[in-house]
């Protein structure tokens, strides 16, 4: 069988011909193109660059960004109820990097933190931009904002301590963001203005570098974190998308409520148990001495009503407990105010006198 085109075949072939050369003209940026077969459709081919591979999914940076998320706001929050004003703290944008791209992308000087955990290998990286950082040092110092001068320099040893209070809270809202993927507590290792000095990983390793706007009145800034692939390389499997966002629901449904447990349960309360009730006149009051008996028509083995910070809660039996006095509950106080009617229909008696004791 010979290989020869009939003219249908021909003839697309030379208008694929002549559509290559007619975009190859209008793309100035080179990119090669692949034809089908019938010459009918193209397809542009993406270019990759080995220099940079994307070794974290599309989703598994989602999950990275939720994540940092809910650590911007609860950090917001701390910020705000320590510096007294409205801070607002909120992802701008996540990507790859390499780790000299990205230390080239920061000014110098400025506050660089080097951060680690026991629990995980290798260490992250948190800068925050001088534009906002000298600000929050003005408020903490008492300053107004108003007309700041930000200076060209490395944080004196003065505003590094008052920077460090900034990060401790950082250091514990990221702590507490991480728990949710898995047990680590973040702490500031070193720190240092010129962040070109500072080699954690391999200039072309693959970092993830989440950018956070800071805004605190009319002042706004940019704070960054570094986290290394060799880092979280240990932990890829838990970023899955599905598995993160089933256990954030059920992580966002059970912590808060095991919080509020656990803070309720340390509050001290009240309890006040209310023997019995009974009525005298003015002038048997008044000549009450030391060692009187107070009668009562209640019998002893009635319950006593218990109150919880001033509400009826529980009735009860008068008894002792290892030498002690004690009431023992016997059952909730469904009906307290019944309770404390019958109570007082039941004592509506004449004024019992006060007898001396033998």
């Amino acid at each position: 069988m010979s290989d020869v085109l009939d003219q249908s075949e021909v003839d697309a072939l030379l208008a694929a011909v002549d559509s290559s050369s007619a975009s190859a003209s209008n793309n100035s940026s080179g990119a090669p193109r692949v034809f089908s077969s019938g010459g009918t459709s193209s397809a542009e081919v993406q270019v990759y660059d080995f220099k940079r591979p994307e070794r974290v999914s599309k989703d598994q940076m989602r999950a990275l960004e939720a994540l940092h998320e809910g650590f911007g706001r609860n950090f917001g929050a701390a910020l705000s109820g320590y510096l007294r004003t409205i801070v607002e703290v909120s992802v701008a944008h996540i990507e790859q990097l390499t780790y000299s791209e990205f230390i080239h992308s920061l000014p110098n000087p400025t506050c660089f933190n080097l951060l680690k955990a026991e629990q995980l290998d290798g260490q992250l990286c948190l800068e925050i931009s001088p534009l906002i950082i000298y600000p929050i040092i003005d408020r903490l110092l008492g300053g107004s904002n108003a007309d700041l001068f930000i200076p060209q320099r490395p944080l004196t040893q003065i505003e590094q301590r008052l920077v460090q209070r900034i990060t401790d809270r950082a250091m514990h809202h990221l702590s507490e963001a991480w728990t949710n993927l898995t047990p680590a507590t973040f702490s500031v290792a070193d720190f240092e203005s010129n962040p070109q000095l500072v080699l954690i990983v391999p200039p072309n390793e693959t970092v993830v570098v989440v950018g956070f706007e800071v805004k605190m009145g009319n002042r706004a800034g940019t704070m960054s974190l570094c986290i290394p692939y060799n880092v979280i390389e240990p932990i890829m499997g838990s970023l899955n998308q599905q598995n993160w966002f089933s256990y954030q629901r059920k992580g966002s449904q059970d912590e808060p409520a095991r919080k509020l447990q656990r803070n309720v349960g340390n509050a001290p309360l009240e309890l006040r148990a209310f023997l019995a009730a009974t009525s005298m006149t003015m002038s048997d009051l008044m000549s009450l001495q030391v060692g009187d008996i107070i009668t009562t028509d209640k019998p002893v083995e009635r319950d006593v009503l218990i109150t919880v910070e001033e509400r009826n809660k529980f009735l009860g039996q008068l008894g002792q407990f290892r030498g002690s006095k004690a009431i023992q509950i016997t059952r909730l106080c469904q009906d307290a105010a019944e309770q404390i009617r019958d109570q007082s229909k039941n004592n509506a008696t004449a004024p019992t006198p006060a007898g001396k004791s033998v």
